[in-house]
């Protein structure tokens, strides 16, 4: 699993910085902020019966950061 910015109280609080931290991740991330779920569902996905055949590889939850 390979997420990207992902809004947690961890997040929140490192983006007290003064920057709108928010503003640049929305131009970075066509979806936005993450949210916890969006990790959650990919992981139930991943444990799932419909994941029973997906080995060794990486599942990047971006939020499309990475299509730019």
């Amino acid at each position: 699993m390979v997420p990207s910015y992902i809004r947690t109280r961890a997040f929140d609080g490192a983006a007290d910085t003064g920057i709108d931290t928010h503003a640049f991740i929305e131009q970075k991330q066509p979806f936005g902020l993450g949210e916890p779920e969006d990790v959650a569902h990919a992981v139930a996905f991943l444990l799932s019966d419909a994941a029973r055949f997906i080995t060794g590889t990486q599942l990047i939850v971006d939020g499309g950061y990475l299509a730019q």
